[in-house]
């Protein structure tokens, strides 16, 4: 009988856990409808305010918030900061997706809209569904993850292709000639797979390159197969 109980009390938590990850969603989808065309900037939570690619990320947002674009970040602090710091003073949205962590992650001050999720799939969900391009700052296993999985939803036609830049040539080319030379190689990946990653090195690189797209649909910048 205690185990029948457990089964039970098992299954009703599952139940709930499936509610609130509807909640998350709808909520999303409720407090981020209209703040379209937006970009998704992604990068280190660690990095410092006082690193250069804090200010050269801060400068990235407040040129496309110049340029009418929304800015939509993970909420935390380094790169996304400094992006959720540039489109305020842009005064465009400057949109927030929090994550609740074992260790508190606090949605910087720089947001207009914030939100913080459970789940990382549902904010996952949020970070994309808005986004007309997406900027991909020097990052740890998270902004690969959010890179990868961005690739990998336009590879299997569950978005639309759009912009990914790389911002850095020198921080992304060991991982670019990985792609190049061994996945690329083996034949895991195929060159369609990667015709819309480009790499930038300045923030108007990257204001055009967004720009372009949005009203030209051009895809413009270096292509990653290319030295």
């Amino acid at each position: 009988m205690p185990y029948g109980y457990e089964i039970n009390d098992l299954a009703k938590e599952e139940s709930w856990r499936m509610f609130r990850i509807m909640g998350e969603l709808v909520e999303g989808f409720d407090k981020l409808s209209g703040i379209e065309p937006a970009v998704t900037i992604y990068g280190s939570a660690r990095l410092g305010v006082d690193d250069e690619l804090y200010a050269r990320t801060e400068e990235i947002a407040r040129q496309l918030g110049e340029a009418g674009f929304s800015i939509i970040t993970g909420g935390g602090p380094g790169v996304m900061e400094a992006a959720n710091k540039g489109a305020l003073e842009a005064g465009v949205k400057s949109v927030g997706l929090n994550i609740e962590l074992p260790e508190e992650q606090v949605c910087n001050a720089y947001t207009t809209k914030s939100l913080t999720f459970s789940h990382f799939f549902a904010r996952k969900v949020m970070l994309v569904k808005y986004a007309i391009a997406f900027v991909i700052i020097p990052g740890g296993l998270g902004t690969l993850d959010e890179l990868t999985e961005v690739l990998t939803l336009m590879q299997t036609h569950k978005i639309r292709p759009f912009p990914v830049i790389l911002f850095s040539s020198e921080y992304w080319k060991g991982f670019l000639g990985w792609l190049r030379s061994s996945t690329l190689a083996r034949g895991f990946v195929s060159e369609d797979d990667l015709n819309l990653l480009r790499v930038c090195d300045y923030p108007d690189e990257v204001t055009e390159a967004v720009r372009r797209w949005y009203t030209k649909q051009e895809i413009v910048g270096r292509k990653v197969l290319l030295d």
